[in-house]
Order: structure tokens, then C-alpha cells, then sequence
């Protein structure tokens, strides 16, 4: 993980330290696996890694009866890609409308060729040594174009043409890159008690696996959705819309399948969580958790609110287009004509190269909306906008940055669970938002909420709390209140143990403990094993499944291992 997940995922390990971990990382660029490792906890036994940004070799060849199996499985998933998304109509339906289930409980006949095509390639690469150079074939392109041609397909995908097969086949190559690796044995996930996912798609692959070959329990968090991100990621700019329309049936299928097979689903908020049932989640296993955020580095500023200046808005984040500056400051100009003396920080830096020009674009149109002003013929002008990155002498820390306004705005136009608005509340300070994402379900009435995209209605909230310092303190106030009930660390790893607890305690125990005979010994996983801190058992030793520290002893850790695809036998076929 990156970014705010990365800190998401650090932090809840540590929490838990009365459970024992081991990681299982996929890395999406050479860029993230350069930024190092972090430090680990004691209770984190081993680290597997495995890279899906490069391409592995092609591995063993196929013999006939190999290949038949290939041509069964992957002609089975590129028709089902070829019958629709299977999420966008109606619960049920396909994105025509039409019926796609044939029992009472709403089970799609594609959603069950899907899961058997899926799992049928996993057992091929585990039988034979890896995928790689079978999804790359020749033989995978005219499999998808056979498909696309079938009587029944979508309009879009009957005019495929060669380099949109090609593009298909080369993402499908990619996504299914973690069903060649070495993981699913009784020396790896097999042997867990609990599989956590930290998101949905692609990188919840293993888990799928490891239930399916281990019948381990799934635990499937998500605090963005990936199928919503491909959606935003594959517009029109990005691919034909045959390509467009295949790789959205196939990541449709591959959430409904996730959210079909785990245990419990963890949504950060309702926003996820209406898209997860979408894809066909059942509310049942759903637990909303909400992310837990560290309080006690705005306490400070949290419990002293008029540290603030009275006539000054914040904004905090990375400038991006999604965070829509380019509305706040013509949002902005609207401020200044009702109070001359307001002014605008924003605050952050740019989110790579489309940022810079983001940013720099931004400050063009406040040098033209602003002009800098002066009290004299003599003096030097000043603008009322500021653009600063938080770690300068006016903002050291993000604490800092809240601080120096009395009212915090957010005016994006997409968001996933406002992290910048969870710390604000925190921070005791009004707030402005607009109606994205899972805005409302955190605000829960404690800030101001506007339409995206509408600057006059941005600027009369603005103006609104300017004028009226005691709302202001009283919108802090409960936004603090609230947010240091709902969105801390410390909830969040207490809701996460709870829920350990409650998938172990309805699965069975994947060990096999021997007595000093070497036959099994009853009763030797006992129902203390669950309780939280560790435990002294009798003298018996663990067969080569595998086990926690409690049974085994705990080892020394070795030294972080990549993963390797599975090597067939020399010679096999």
C-alpha cells in the first residue's frame, strides 16, 4: 500500500499485537518498492513480496493436455466477459436489463461461470508452474476474439478489433498475475486462520486463493473502491470502447466475486458501501469501519480554537484537479466582495507532474483574480491568496496548517472518505464542503455542505460562518466531539478485533497438532487460542502446516523472501 492506506495498514498491525501477522505485499511499481520498507513489530513473522508492475518469464511449456485446460478456462472467462459487467443494471441484471439469475437467492449462472473459470486457471498454475506465458498467447487473443464474435455480444464488443484484443489480453495478463504465484500451500496463506485483504479487485486475488485452496476465512477491507476508480481511470481518452466495455465486465465480475466469497466486508463509509452492494455485496456481512486517524497531534489546537485568524479560510491537500481550486478561488472572489478582509491559504503540495501544472495554473488565475494591493503608492503590495506547503515557517506541522484559519474548506469535485475534513473536525474548526464522496456521513451536521461545482453557493457558506463567530465555535465544537468518537485509531483497531475474533470463532483451526508420538493430538487447539495475549501450551510440537507462536514457539524472523511463481517439475507437462 501507498499513501494514507499504507499508514492505514501500518497502524492497525501495530494495534494488534496480540495477533500474529504475516504480510503478503503486491507492488505496483518499481517507484513504491524503492521508497523501502517500514520497520516491523515483533509479532509480524514473515514478509512476502511480489512485483505485478514487471512481467515474469513466460515459464514452462504447455503439453496438450495443459493447453486444453487453458483453452476451457480462459474461453469460459472471455465469455462471460462477453455477456456484460454484470453490475449495470439492477441487482441481478446485466447492463442491458436482462434477467441473470436462475435461483431464489439471486446467485447469477455468470457470476458461478466466472468463479469456476477463474479458479479453474488457479489450479492450472498451480499444477503446472504459472499462467504467463499461457495469457499471453497467441492462442489467448483468438480465444477473446471467438468470444467477442459470439451471437449475443455486446455491440461494443463485436467491433473489437485486433489492438483492442491486444490490449485486453496484455490487462487480463496483469490482473491475474498473483494466480501464478507460490502462496496457496500449507507453508503460506493455506495455513492462516485469517486472510485480510486491504482492498477489493485484483489485490484480493490471494485471498480468493487462499479460501478456495485452504478454505481460509476472507476478510475484505476497503476504504475506496476499485471497481469506481477503473470507472473514473477508463474514460473515453483512455481506451476504444470495445476495450472499455470487456475490462469493465471483468473487474464488475471480479468484485461481485470478492464480495460474494468473503466472510465479512469493512467499507470506510456508506458511500463504499452502497457501491459494494451494487456489486452485489450482502448487507448481512457488511460492517462498516470507519479509518482511524491519530488525535492526540491536534489536541493541542483541538482544545485552543481561537488560536485562529477570524477572517481566514484554509484549505488543505494535495493540489489536484479533483480537489477543484480552480472553484474555490472564483468561489473566492465572491468572498471579498462582501468582506474586503478575508483571506485564503491553500496549503499542500501538487500530486505529481499533473498537479504541478495544476498548481501552477491556479496561482495564474489568483495573480489575475487578485491583484496585489497596496495601502500606499509606497508600500508593497499583498495578495489575499497564499499558496504554502505545510513544513514551511508559517505551517511546521498539519496541525499548524488547520490552525491558522478559522474556517477549513473542501471543494472537490471526487473524494473517497475525506481524510482533510476528519482532521479539520478534529482540529475544533467550521467547516465548508461540498456534497462528494462520504462528505455528509462524516460532517453528520456538524459543517456546512454545498452543491460541487457551484462557487456563489461555496461563497455564501463562507461568508455565512466569517460573520458569525459563535456558530463557528459551536460547528467546532461537535465537530470535534464527533470525530474523536468515530474516527480514531483507536476505534478502528478495536472494531478490526472484534471482528477477528467473530470470522475464527465460526471457522475451523487450519493446524494439525502432533503430541511427542507424532499422531494428533485431540483437543489441541483450544478455544483460549483466540483469546487475546499469548498463551503457554503443553510440550507438543506442530506438524509442517504451520501455526502460531502460542503452539510453535515463535522463531526468529527470517529475512524477507519475493515470491516466485510455482516451478513444475523438470520434464513435466
Amino acid at each position: 500500500m501507498s499513501g494514507d492506506a499504507r499508514i492505514w495498514c501500518d497502524r492497525l498491525v501495530r494495534g494488534l499485537g496480540q495477533h500474529e501477522f504475516d504480510l503478503y505485499a503486491l507492488s505496483r511499481s518499481r517507484r513504491q518498492e524503492d521508497e523501502g520498507w517500514l520497520p516491523l513489530p515483533p509479532h509480524v513473522s514473515r514478509v512476502r513480496t511480489a512485483p505485478l508492475w514487471t512481467a515474469e518469464q513466460d515459464g514452462p511449456a504447455y503439453g496438450r493436455r495443459a493447453r486444453r485446460r487453458f483453452a476451457e478456462s480462459y474461453g469460459e472467462l472471455a465469455a462471460v466477459l462477453c455477456a456484460g459487467p454484470g453490475v449495470g443494471g439492477p441487482a441481478g441484471h446485466g447492463s442491458d436489463g436482462a434477467q441473470d439469475t436462475d435461483g431464489p437467492d439471486g446467485s447469477g449462472r455468470m457470476a458461478d461461470r466466472f468463479g469456476s473459470a477463474l479458479y479453474g486457471l488457479a489450479e492450472l498454475a498451480r499444477d503446472e508452474g504459472g499462467l504467463a506465458g499461457a495469457l499471453r498467447s497467441d492462442s489467448a487473443v483468438r480465444t477473446l476474439e471467438r468470444a467477442c464474435r459470439t451471437p449475443g455480444a455486446p455491440a461494443a464488443a463485436r467491433a473489437a478489433r485486433v489492438p483492442d484484443l491486444l490490449a485486453v489480453a496484455a490487462h487480463l495478463e496483469r490482473a491475474l498475475r498473483p494466480l501464478s504465484l507460490d502462496w496457496y500451500g500449507d507453508d503460506g496463506l493455506g495455513a492462516a486462520d485469517l486472510c485480510h485483504a486491504t482492498a477489493g479487485g485484483p489485490a484480493a486475488l490471494p485471498g480468493l486463493l487462499a479460501r478456495h485452496f485452504g478454505d481460509v476465512p476472507l476478510l475484505v477491507t476497503e476504504y475506496g473502491v476499485p471497481l469506481r476508480a477503473h470507472y473514473l481511470a477508463a474514460g473515453p481518452d483512455s481506451a476504444g470502447p470495445a476495450v472499455r466495455t470487456l475490462l469493465a465486465a471483468f473487474h464488475g465480475r471480479l468484485a461481485a466475486e470478492v464480495y460474494g466469497r468473503a466472510a465479512i466486508i469493512t467499507p470506510g463509509n456508506a458511500h463504499t458501501r452502497r457501491w459494494q452492494e451494487r456489486c452485489g455485496a450482502d448487507r448481512s456481512r457488511i460492517r462498516t469501519v470507519h479509518p482511524g486517524l491519530e488525535a492526540g497531534r491536534f489536541t493541542e489546537v483541538g482544545e485552543a480554537p481561537d488560536r485562529a485568524d477570524p477572517d481566514t479560510l484554509v484549505w488543505v491537500g494535495r493540489a489536484e484537479p479533483a480537489k477543484d481550486l480552480v472553484s474555490l478561488l472564483h468561489a473566492f472572489a465572491e468572498v471579498r466582495k462582501e468582506e474586503p478582509k478575508a483571506r485564503l491559504r491553500v496549503m499542500g503540495a501538487p500530486s505529481g507532474p499533473e498537479g504541478r501544472a495544476y498548481l501552477g495554473h491556479c496561482k495564474a488565475l489568483a495573480a489575475q483574480l487578485f491583484p496585489d494591493e497596496a495601502d500606499g503608492v509606497h508600500a508593497v503590495g499583498d495578495n489575499p491568496v497564499a499558496f504554502e506547503e505545510i513544513g514551511g515557517p508559517e505551517a511546521p506541522t498539519l496541525a499548524d496548517a488547520y490552525a491558522s484559519g478559522s474556517v477549513v474548506v473542501l471543494s472537490s469535485v471526487v473524494e473517497g472518505f475525506p481524510v482533510g475534513l476528519a482532521e479539520a473536525m478534529l482540529c475544533a474548526r467550521a467547516t465548508v464542503s461540498t456534497d462528494v464522496g462520504a462528505v455528509v456521513e462524516v460532517i453528520g451536521g456538524t459543517g456546512l455542505v454545498v452543491p460541487p461545482r457551484n462557487p456563489r453557493a461555496l461563497a455564501e457558506a463562507c461568508v455565512a460562518l466569517l460573520r458569525d463567530p459563535e456558530r463557528r465555535e459551536r460547528l467546532g465544537a461537535a465537530a470535534r466531539a464527533r470525530a474523536l468518537e468515530l474516527f480514531t485509531v483507536e476505534q478502528n483497531i478495536a472494531a478490526f478485533h472484534g471482528i477477528y475474533l467473530e470470522i475464527v470463532s465460526h471457522c475451523p483451526v487450519h493446524r494439525v497438532v502432533l503430541d511427542e508420538a507424532g499422531e494428533p493430538l485431540p483437543f489441541a487447539a483450544p478455544a483460549e487460542a483466540h483469546v487475546p495475549g499469548r498463551w503457554t501450551g503443553p510440550t507438543t510440537r506442530a506438524a509442517s502446516r504451520g501455526g502460531p507462536g502460542w503452539a510453535l514457539g515463535v522463531p526468529p524472523r527470517p529475512a524477507p523472501v519475493r515470491a516466485t511463481p510455482v516451478t513444475a517439475p523438470e520434464g513435466a507437462r
